[in-house]
């Protein structure tokens, strides 16, 4: 306890320079403004700003970046409670409940009980990354190259399995990504592999120009494909921001069960606050006793619970990434480009070597979660205003920052060229119900899972076994094999598409 008082006061001190804490607004600002934008969530954001990160000393690049991703799970509960329309993926079950209070008059509530939920799971799931990250870390230093190997193998099983839709799609996209992976120049013989004698090529595939291009203008090609109706939105005016003493009576037993789901299902590799939504509202549904209103008529507690379940994810998710160096989820893996762009290698050395770096973003995360509630329900009326910007106007200024942005970064126009074809390639993706963020994980993940077997295999002289033999990395190899067995089980694969349905 002492130490992790220590601990916080040193982060404190880094997040309360006056650099660090315009940093954290800039994020903030920007993650809810995106979450207000429907069809741009932090996954093509984060991506679209990463050449920016470049000019950035490492702690306010990370704890802008950040605040991007937290900020989004708050701008995108305001659309989906004022006019039906989900800014960010993780807020749809929340459009269910909460479009309907605002048809009702209660806009305000709803908007209060996702803002003031989102804070507590936030806040809540801070305090979790503090308390367990050190014992994590700990941990982490006993694994070795068989360790990793196994628990990179878990994670992207748990990816597949935790991952929407089609699993033989999220398996195909995983293999993509370790595939695309490939690309490069071999660690140990030093030759080059699979460039096709494209020196650019040399060196890998820019992560910018893969995340930048599959995420950021895949989204918005896609948005362009639709209808224009679907896009340029109008709402009416918003009145009443304060909650009843009966809905704060009705929603906070939702918003405590919603932080506890959310914070464990945001360590999970695949996790994240999309899972934790879904999940939290088909919790809810099941154990909420006599709701004033039917669920998908105006529930409350169908707000509050999604919306903070969805917050405690996003930082919990945070766990494995700053502990472990594994990524589990696709913002996760855009953070652990950002680290390495920045000469920073993710894992357990990061709390030793770089303490400031690592409790800076921890503490910084308390601070944006006050900022976002300051942001939020006093600007709502500038969110609708922004909602009414014509797409025609919106996403051909993106396009061209974007285009600056990837120019800039090796000023070369072959990155250029190279996010133009991962963005038609993020579109044949939308069309064929692809789910990318696996693409991603596979793609980051795989250089790490190839080095460590080869390392794994020098050190045990080509001896296969040692990956069953070390207690560790059997057990991690046991989980995996589990995961999958329990998927392929007829009842919970049919559980499976049911929690994923019952928002539609």
């Amino acid at each position: 306890m002492q130490d992790m008082i220590s601990n916080l006061a040193l982060g404190f001190g880094v997040a309360f320079t006056v650099q660090n804490l315009l940093y954290a607004f800039f994020g903030c600002l920007i993650g809810t403004l995106i979450g207000v934008l429907p069809g741009i969530g932090p996954v093509a954001t984060i991506a679209m700003l990463l050449p920016s990160i470049y000019g950035l000393d490492a702690t306010p690049a990370l704890i802008m970046l950040a605040g991007i991703y937290y900020g989004a799970q708050y701008g995108g509960s305001t659309t989906a409670i004022l006019i039906n329309v989900p800014g960010e993926s993780s807020s749809v079950v929340t459009a269910i409940d909460g479009y309907q209070m605002a048809r009702q008059g209660r806009a305000g509530a709803a908007l209060a009980a996702a803002g003031l939920g989102s804070f507590f799971a936030g806040c809540v799931g801070t305090v979790i990354i503090a308390a367990f990250a050190p014992p994590l870390t700990e941990l982490a230093f006993k694994f070795g190259p068989a360790e990793y190997f196994s628990l990179m193998v878990l994670g992207l099983i748990g990816a597949v399995v935790l991952a929407s839709g089609s699993l033989l799609k999220a398996i195909a996209m995983i293999i993509f990504g370790l595939l695309l992976a490939q690309i490069n120049t071999d660690v140990i013989s030093g030759t080059a592999r699979y460039s096709f004698g494209i020196p650019e090529l040399t060196d890998g595939i820019n992560f910018v120009a893969i995340a930048m291009g599959i995420f950021g203008f895949g989204e918005i090609i896609a948005n362009l494909g639709q209808p224009a109706e679907n896009r340029e939105v109008f709402t009416k005016e918003v009145k009443g921001l304060w909650p009843t003493m009966q809905d704060f009576r009705e929603a906070w037993p939702s918003v405590l069960r919603g932080t506890a789901l959310g914070s464990i299902l945001g360590v999970l590799p695949g996790g994240g606050a999309l899972l934790a939504s879904f999940a939290s509202y088909t919790m809810e549904k099941k154990l909420t006793r006599n709701p004033r209103k039917e669920f998908g008529k105006g529930a409350i507690q169908g707000v509050a619970g999604p919306e903070s379940a969805n917050n405690a994810g996003a930082q919990t998710s945070f766990i494995p990434m700053l502990t472990l160096g594994i990524p589990p989820n696709a913002v996760m893996a855009l953070m652990v480009g950002a680290m390495t762009i920045k000469g920073i290698q993710p894992g357990p050395q990061v709390m030793t070597g770089n303490p400031e770096l690592f409790w800076g973003l921890i503490a910084s995360m308390w601070i944006g979660n006050a900022m976002l509630v300051i942001l939020n329900l006093p600007l709502i009326g500038i969110w609708i205003k922004l909602l009414m910007v014509p797409y025609k106007f919106l996403f051909p200024a993106i396009t061209l920052f974007c285009c600056i942005g990837t120019y800039t970064l090796n000023n070369n126009s072959f990155d250029v060229f190279m996010t133009a074809g991962c963005a038609v390639l993020g579109y044949i993706f939308f069309k064929l119900s692809c789910e990318p963020a696996p693409l991603l994980l596979g793609f980051i993940l795989g250089p790490m899972m190839e080095e460590n077997l080869r390392r794994a295999l020098l050190l045990s002289r080509g001896d296969w076994t040692t990956f069953v033999t070390r207690g560790l990395s059997a057990g991690l190899l046991l989980a995996a094999l589990a995961m999958v067995v329990i998927v392929m089980l007829p009842s919970i694969k049919k559980k499976r598409e049911v929690a994923f349905q019952d928002a539609d």
